[in-house]
């Protein structure tokens, strides 16, 4: 069943009585989902003295042949374990670009890890409306961003892109090289003026012999543990330091205290049993759908539209990229390359002499295959896909969304529905030309372009946002909630915008900086503590 609007779908209902649970934890500090957002928090409270348990709804994803084996991850699907979600707005049925393993979709993201540019957090003019201003600004959070890149290890140059916002320090490892199909491109796109630069990467790939190990890790896992994903970089850490993980765990219900200003208990599913988690604080970490999900669905008889709701905005305003798959050809020549993704282009990211508005992004896709593309065409025969994907340079085209309330999600009899229609898209196609254009002049005269629909949102975000005004936001500057005093978000969820960049980076920084107030909180508190008595005689 759908509705006609987002508005007109049912409230998710919830339970007079929690159930009973089988078995009872307690714990300091409890952090949901264990991705970019909460493995980061995890490794940046690992020092302090709280007793830390991270959960995971996934396991971990192991380590095997079939990783880099393109038919079992693009065309059986190997690790792909979400639940099916419905389209508010068709009522079709979808599988959602998101992962559930320990270390979340970074265990298959391509490691892109750019910094969003210092205008991000401005309000900016776009050619749909505007993209509001966020509750704090690059410079509060450039510290952390330099804390996160050294944390996950990132490979860039500082200078070739004149969108590149203020670094307080240089990356911690030199940028990837392009290998000489990409070299060539870079070359062309110089030549008309432009200023492609090499993107910020989380691969240790410098070699040759490390670029055959990472050939399929856009998308894929890499069995050799090259890719900085947050299980190697964070959650490791934080369990050799004395965190705990509780893997196979789905919270669907937070439990509210008396007072209603505090979540005291998180219930989980696990192996057929109920599991009541007890914290002092929550740390939510989801995903922007699932977290949100996770609000609504712990809706009480005080708290009718979902915890921390008040604002009625837990679910909206969310937002994806605008996504283009582009596809250039050259007919006459293979494209050798290993690892694609190290070019990008932000000569339009900003509106400029020749754009009255921001445009958006260019990356380079990982290499594509014929399994990926079978995976989009299976109609077509396997070897005219390999004959095009020998012959291709291929690249992720990215455009801003603009928050827009009508846009978000529901949850139905325990049922995900997202209701999202693009906007923004004239800048979208606009960029498209250009790229057509340059890539063209590059020497790729067929062009194949196909632009993502509602079940590409690896970079979805905005459905629980921060701002200072309860009345117009979920969370507050420093990311916890509201209407309650012991719960934060740092996945995506916070984000008043989109920006037109891969998140991951910003969502590990905004944990990073979240887990500095968290911290700095408990220290206050602990010095206010009175000194207990001495009991011993003089």
């Amino acid at each position: 069943m759908s509705w006609e609007t987002i508005d007109d779908a049912p409230l998710p209902g919830a339970p007079v009585e929690a159930p009973v649970p089988d078995e009872v934890i307690r714990t300091d500090i409890a952090i949901i989902g264990s991705g970019m957002g909460g493995g980061t928090m995890a490794c940046a409270l690992k020092d302090s003295a709280a007793k830390v348990l991270i959960i995971e709804r996934g396991h971990r994803l192991p380590a095997e042949p079939q990783n880099s084996d393109l038919d079992e991850v693009y065309l059986k699907g190997r690790y792909k374990n979400a639940d099916t979600w419905i389209n508010g707005r068709g009522g079709a049925s979808f599988k959602p670009g998101v992962y559930y393993w320990v270390g979340g979709n970074t265990k298959v993201y391509g490691a892109c890890l750019p910094r969003f540019r210092a205008s991000d957090f401005a309000e900016t003019q776009h050619a749909d409306g505007i993209s509001p201003a966020w509750p704090f600004s690059y410079e509060d959070l450039e510290p952390y961003y330099t804390r996160a890149e050294r944390l996950y290890q990132v490979h860039g140059q500082i200078g070739d892109d004149p969108t590149e916002p203020f670094h307080s320090e240089a990356y911690p490892y030199p940028a990837l090289d392009h290998e000489p199909a990409i070299q060539a491109l870079a070359d062309s796109l110089q030549r008309q003026g432009l200023h492609p630069f090499r993107m910020a990467n989380g691969l240790d790939a410098d070699t040759p012999e490390k670029r055959a190990l990472c050939a399929t890790s856009d998308g894929a896992p890499n069995e050799a543990g090259l890719k900085s994903d947050a299980e190697k970089i964070a959650i490791n850490p934080a369990l050799a330091a004395g965190a705990e993980l509780m893997t196979d765990a789905n919270v669907f219900r937070l439990i509210p205290g008396p007072d209603g200003r505090t979540v005291v208990a998180a219930l989980a599913q696990r192996n057929g049993q109920v599991i009541r988690i007890e914290a002092d604080k929550f740390i939510l970490a989801a995903g922007a759908v699932n977290s949100a999900a996770l609000l609504l669905s712990s809706a009480t008889p005080g708290s009718p539209r979902g915890l921390a709701n008040s604002s009625g905005l837990v679910g909206r305003n969310y937002m994806v990229h605008n996504s283009t798959f582009f596809i250039g050809i050259y007919p006459f020549k293979v494209n050798r390359t290993l690892w694609q993704k190290t070019l990008g282009l932000n000569d339009w990211y900003e509106a400029g002499p020749t754009n009255k508005y921001p445009l958006g992004n260019l990356q380079m896709l990982g290499k594509l295959r014929a399994s990926m593309l079978k995976m989009a065409r299976p109609w077509a025969p396997t070897w005219l896909l390999k004959t095009i994907s020998d012959r291709s340079i291929d690249i992720y085209l990215t455009t801003e969304d603009l928050p827009r309330r009508s846009n978000g999600i529901s949850v139905v009899n325990g049922q995900i529905h997202v209701w999202w229609e693009p906007n923004n898209l004239r800048p979208h196609k606009e960029l498209v030309r250009r790229i057509s254009r340059a890539v063209r002049k590059a020497g790729y005269p067929v062009i194949i372009t196909e632009r993502m629909g509602i079940e590409t949102n690896s970079h979805q975000c905005g459905t629980a946002v921060a701002g200072h005004d309860p009345e117009t936001s979920v969370l507050n500057p420093e990311c916890r909630a509201h209407d309650l005093d012991n719960l934060w978000l740092v996945d995506s969820s916070f984000f008043p915008s989109s920006a037109a960049l891969n998140p991951a980076l910003t969502i590990a920084a905004n944990a990073l900086r979240v887990a500095d107030f968290i911290l700095a909180k408990d220290q206050a508190s602990a010095s206010r503590r009175p000194t207990p008595a001495s009991t011993h005689d003089d």
